[in-house]
């Protein structure tokens, strides 16, 4: 390879992924602004794609439910990339429950966190006194809830008896047109959806 040639491949890398970040950041930018205007988005997981909102907008919520036909009384899933959104709810908690929450995990964890303050909706909570909480580590769930500046309601993403979906092109069949955004991302590689515990008994409700 000659240098003019070297010099030819390395301003076409950089343009590429010039590009690709650019991309990257839009889609980012987009799903966040989807989410704080109210709409629903589908997003991919760790292992199954999830739809997504604003734990905060009822309609949102509400549309959530319609869409997964799933009843109000069950409640909806937290996440976040970033761990210390979840501070206000842990920080009543005693020292040995937050440590059991911000422990390493070697397979993607929902804790049953109480709300002592009485700080989450209930349409999220559904009739419990415990909210489920995750933190994420899939990239591009990590910037959306890092730009957000607050978890996101996530479910997974299908109706009432059905699998959920682990394709996007499963999404487009389950729900076609009615969701506001699908965001074009990967899977993060696991076999499956998260192992739901009891942070105060350390119990495993779903594993």
């Amino acid at each position: 390879m000659t240098l003019k040639t070297f010099n030819r491949w390395i301003f076409n890398v950089t343009a590429i992924s010039g590009a690709a970040a650019q991309t990257y950041a839009w889609k980012i930018r987009y799903a966040a602004h989807v989410i704080r205007q109210g709409g629903v988005i589908a997003h991919p997981t760790e292992a199954v794609w999830g739809l997504a909102c604003d734990p905060f907008n009822p309609q949102a919520i509400a549309t959530i439910l319609k869409l997964k036909q799933r009843p109000v009384s069950k409640g909806l899933i937290l996440i976040s990339g970033v761990s210390e959104h979840f501070d206000p709810l842990l920080q009543p908690l005693s020292g040995e429950l937050q440590a059991r929450f911000y422990a390493p995990q070697n397979h993607p964890s929902t804790w049953l966190v109480p709300d002592i303050e009485n700080k989450v909706p209930k349409g999220v909570k559904g009739q419990h006194d415990t909210v489920a909480l995750r933190v994420v580590n899939h990239h591009d769930l990590v910037d959306l809830t890092r730009l957000l500046g607050h978890p996101i309601v996530s479910s997974s993403a299908n109706p009432a008896g059905m699998e959920p979906a682990k394709s996007k092109l499963r999404v487009h069949q389950y729900f076609s047109t009615q969701l506001d955004y699908i965001l074009p991302a990967e899977l993060g590689g696991f076999s499956r959806p998260s192992i739901i515990r009891d942070l105060q008994t350390a119990s495993t409700v779903r594993c």
